[in-house]
């Protein structure tokens, strides 16, 4: 609302700056120019102060609702976490057992290949 507010004022200065500028460029008066000139720019800093003001409560109001809602979704990162550390443990597992079935395959193939007994060499 407040935006709302501040977005009104700021068309209103905006539009009787603007119709005082082109009201003051049919007169030849220095001293009416100097006043619509100053009065353009305080309404100017009006507009800067009031963007920067409603800058700032914006930001207060994100970083608020930034920190509720980490704090509410708090346990849901951690759960995720802590299944992710099993799910890791799990594939590790799963893995090395794997490898360590591949290795003792291979030992039995090199067994059943080569034989047990160095009798099958021939003498020389």
């Amino acid at each position: 609302m407040k935006a709302t507010l501040l977005a009104a004022a700021v068309m209103a200065a905006v539009g009787l700056t603007a119709g005082g500028l082109a009201s003051a460029q049919e007169t030849e008066n220095p001293g009416v120019k100097e006043t619509i000139k100053e009065d353009a720019k305080t309404a100017g800093h009006a507009v800067a102060h009031g963007a920067k003001t409603v800058g700032h409560a914006v930001a207060d109001t994100s970083r608020k609702v930034g920190h509720e809602v980490a704090e509410k979704t708090a346990p849901a990162r951690e759960t995720v976490k802590e299944d992710s550390k099993k799910a890791g443990a799990a594939i590790a597992h799963g893995a090395k057992a794997v490898g360590t079935g591949v290795k003792n395959g291979a030992e039995k193939a090199k067994e059943a290949v080569t034989g047990k007994s160095d009798d099958s060499k021939p003498d020389k």
